[in-house]
């Protein structure tokens, strides 16, 4: 198999077939992010792709999920991935779900009609990178698409019937607005339903203009207590059914649960630790992993 560079994907896909169909993002100007900062976007030939798959089909002949990478391989046009999804199914029939990152902007360069092709292709569970619902957070964090774009190309994700994960950051609008952030993000989950609630918590990487805009001090970092509690204010506030999966590491409380049903566990882990830590570790900003 063929990978050139870093290649990054969710924890939850460990066990799920990589397929690098691109190298890098193809937007890699978000304020917080330097994941494929060094690396130049391109796409991968489709002999190297059919290769990857011949050998594939020697070494995983049963396997039934595959993960394209790399950082949003949805930018992919329509046919583009419909003639990947055809190949991954002539060689490894048994596939169920074709998943891969994706960004709002990159659902709005389909249409409706390819958006529900490439379901039925086997298109789906898409890991979709929201970060924030608070409009002028997310235009800070440079994502490329505003929240009316999210809105509406999560609505048309619902209408073509493909499965996403919503992710999102705790803290993604700094000091003395986690509430204000977990109600907004709370909005878009109970609308629009995804399959899985993806939280980490924002953090700041070198090299990036958070970084720098935190050194000037024109963006203040969310105290630890201000994190846990919108992480609290988040989960009381889901009303659908979806999976709650926050174990990745930069994740203060770190675990996976399923909500509505376990809701109270998850708060209660959430108090314990507000209750164990002390007052100057929880008003003070958190030094996470860089990722």
């Amino acid at each position: 198999m063929n990978y050139t560079g870093p290649v990054y994907r969710p924890p939850y896909e460990a066990n799920t077939l990589l397929l690098e169909v691109t190298v890098g993002c193809a937007h890699n100007e978000c304020t917080f992010c330097t994941m494929y900062r060094d690396v130049r976007f391109s796409v991968a030939k489709t002999e190297q792709i059919e290769q990857d798959l011949q050998e594939a089909q020697k070494l995983y002949p049963n396997v039934q999920r595959v993960f394209l990478v790399n950082g949003d391989a949805f930018v992919l046009s329509g046919r583009r991935l419909k003639n990947i999804a055809e190949m991954i199914h002539k060689y490894l029939p048994e596939v169920k779900i074709i998943t891969m990152y994706a960004s709002i902007n990159n659902i709005m360069g389909k249409s409706d009609d390819e958006l529900a092709e490439l379901k039925e292709l086997g298109i789906g569970d898409l890991w979709i990178g929201a970060e924030t619902g608070l409009g002028d957070a997310l235009d800070y964090l440079n994502k490329g698409a505003s929240l009316a774009d999210t809105e509406e190309q999560l609505g048309r994700l619902n209408k073509a019937g493909i499965s996403f994960f919503y992710g999102f950051m705790f803290g993604a609008a700094g000091k003395g607005r986690g509430i204000e952030n977990a109600e907004a993000n709370a909005r878009l989950i109970n609308k629009y339903k995804p399959i899985g609630i993806v939280p980490t918590s924002l953090n700041v990487n070198e090299g990036t203009q958070l970084e720098a805009d935190v050194n000037k001090g024109s963006f203040e970092m969310a105290t630890e207590r201000e994190v846990l509690e919108e992480q609290k204010k988040l989960i009381e506030l889901v009303e659908v059914d979806t999976y709650y999966m926050g174990i990745h590491v930069i994740n203060t409380v770190s675990f996976d649960s399923q909500l509505p049903k376990d809701k109270q566990a998850s708060i209660d882990r959430i108090n314990y630790v507000l209750s164990d830590k002390s007052a100057s570790e929880l008003d003070s900003v958190p030094v996470r992993h860089t990722i």
